[in-house]
């Protein structure tokens, strides 16, 4: 029977692992978690907003496909702790592929999703100072998960499976299939997919593996108290902010960075950013701390890690070398893609191996 060995502990190689043992037998895959380091990942850090729509059309359809697998599931929605909150996607004017979009996720989660205007979308009192002729897609069945949740739970559900689940660094992946756990024996394996997220690079630098484009980049939000109302899950195109509930009572608001190519692990809270995500929020939604306090309020929790970035945004199966492939790239948010994204990645690395 073909081996695959799947190296990477966060939750896209996680679920891609889970998927391929819906096809072949468990015993065949084998995951490296990647331990220590898996903790301080940026599935550990996702602000996991799952949502249909998408600007991209390719995403769209996965994001929509994903959210309708997880409507219907309700173990799954056990499993990643799923809460339904709402989201609006706003965009500075209406896309020319919006409307077919918008249908499309209509068809896949019927009575979720309207479209608004600026003005519609305003009257409904979570944003202010909206720009003239900007749209914002409405989805009532959006919401978010808890990534890091997803994949614990999935790892217990793989060790169940008969999958070997192998914790510790990995030093090497060679174009010969082979991996290289540090302080264990080297293993052969058919196919090898490195999905280690911010990791993924360098651990292909290692033996001369070409990387497929993939950079990384910090990710930055900021933690909150949670004021009364407020727009529940949201992107803002026309300003870059984005945001959703959090637990305990909190608020979880970002901003994009433009922090590229930063070591994995070596991310750090910009205090300066931190102010800006704020201050934006004042003035877009109408949130900020208790006594108006900026980036060093004791009300605020700054979080910062570094994710897997590929010029697509997409989150997929790429080829690097014969039985060698990437599973990452998903441009920071591939949580929620990352159901239907799996499942098309394992479908394609098992018609490989027949």
């Amino acid at each position: 029977m073909p081996r695959i060995a799947v190296v990477g502990g966060g939750i896209a190689g996680v679920t891609l692992a889970w998927r391929l043992c819906e096809s072949i037998r468990g015993t065949a895959v084998h995951l490296y978690t990647g331990e220590p380091y898996r903790r301080a990942d940026a599935s550990a850090a996702s602000g996991g907003l799952t949502r249909a729509f998408e600007p991209d059309p390719d995403l769209c359809m996965e994001a929509a496909a994903s959210l309708a697998e997880l409507q219907s599931d309700p173990v799954l929605q056990a499993w990643a702790s799923y809460r339904e909150t709402g989201s609006v996607y706003l965009m500075p004017a209406l896309g020319r592929d919006t409307a077919e979009l918008v249908d499309a996720v209509r068809s896949r989660i019927p009575g979720s999703v309207e479209l608004l205007d600026a003005g519609r979308l305003t009257a409904r009192g979570a944003f202010r100072d909206l720009p003239e002729g900007s749209v914002a897609v409405v989805e009532r069945r959006a919401g978010y998960v808890s990534p890091n949740a997803l994949r614990d739970k999935l790892l217990v559900e793989l060790a169940r499976s008969g999958v070997f689940v192998v914790d510790g660094r990995i030093e090497t992946v060679t174009r010969e299939g082979e991996v290289h756990p540090v302080g264990g024996p080297p293993a052969r394996f058919d196919v090898v997919v490195v999905a280690a997220g911010a990791w993924t690079r360098t651990l292909l630098a290692r033996t001369g593996l070409p990387d497929g484009g993939l950079r990384t980049k910090t990710i930055q939000y900021v933690l909150t108290p949670s004021g009364p109302g407020g727009p529940g899950a949201f992107v803002d195109e026309t300003t870059g902010l984005y945001g959703r509930p959090y637990a305990d009572g909190r608020m979880l608001l970002g901003l994009p960075t433009d922090r590229w190519d930063v070591p994995p692990g070596a991310a750090v809270a910009d205090p300066a950013l931190t102010t800006r995500i704020l201050d934006t929020a004042r003035a877009r939604i109408g949130h900020g701390p208790p006594g108006g306090k900026g980036g060093g309020g004791a009300e605020v929790t700054a979080v910062a890690a570094v994710e897997c970035y590929h010029a697509t945004g997409a989150l997929s199966l790429r080829p690097l070398a014969q039985g060698i492939y990437t599973f990452t790239g998903g441009s920071g948010g591939a949580g929620k893609t990352v159901l239907a994204a799996s499942r098309t990645a394992a479908r394609s690395l098992v018609r490989t191996l027949r």
